[in-house]
């Protein structure tokens, strides 16, 4: 299993389109609910710090979250719309409490 945080800012002209390229990659995940992946982004107070948090379970080292066009779509103008580029952090679990819930519990914000 992989777990992985990413952290970035984005410029706050851009911030509403990085917002929508997030809620699209969620349809596409309720729409097709990849086994194996557990997917939470939050917007932080600012308003233009977003934070992701990614768990990967998937069998053969395969990334669902990459193969979406949505999240290619996201993915390829982020350096565009960051001011503070992404920081990706590799977590090691100590403890969780409903932290990730089942896929039919995903949910766009």
């Amino acid at each position: 299993m992989k777990q992985m945080m990413v952290q970035y800012r984005v410029k706050a002209d851009h911030a509403e389109e990085n917002a929508r390229y997030i809620r699209d990659v969620f349809s596409q995940l309720q729409n097709e609910a990849p086994p194996g992946l557990r997917y939470c982004a939050f917007r932080l107070e600012d308003g233009v710090t977003f934070v992701h948090i990614v768990s990967n379970e998937s069998p053969g080292g395969a990334d669902p979250l990459r193969e979406l066009p949505a999240f290619r779509a996201f993915s390829a103008g982020i350096k565009d719309r960051c001011e503070q580029p992404p920081t990706f952090t590799n977590l090691s679990e100590v403890g969780s409490y409903r932290v990730f819930g089942e896929a039919d519990s995903i949910r766009p914000g």
